[in-house]
């Protein structure tokens, strides 16, 4: 359960630092996101979702 935690608190960090670093490229990315249909934006959150999960069986295997 700790590593879940440890995982979660690092997503924020990420988040946060590129947030914090490049404001406005977060910015375009945001509108361009808003701009996407709902099934583009699945696709692309299922593709991502896949590859954490395949990335995160290659770590603790």
């Amino acid at each position: 359960m700790t590593d879940l935690w440890a995982a979660l608190a690092l997503v924020a960090v990420l988040e946060g630092l590129a947030l914090f670093a490049f404001p406005n490229v977060w910015r375009r990315a945001a509108e361009q996101l808003l701009a996407m249909p709902p099934q583009q934006l699945r696709l692309i959150g299922g593709a991502i979702l896949i590859g954490g999960l395949v990335a995160l069986y290659f770590v603790r295997h």
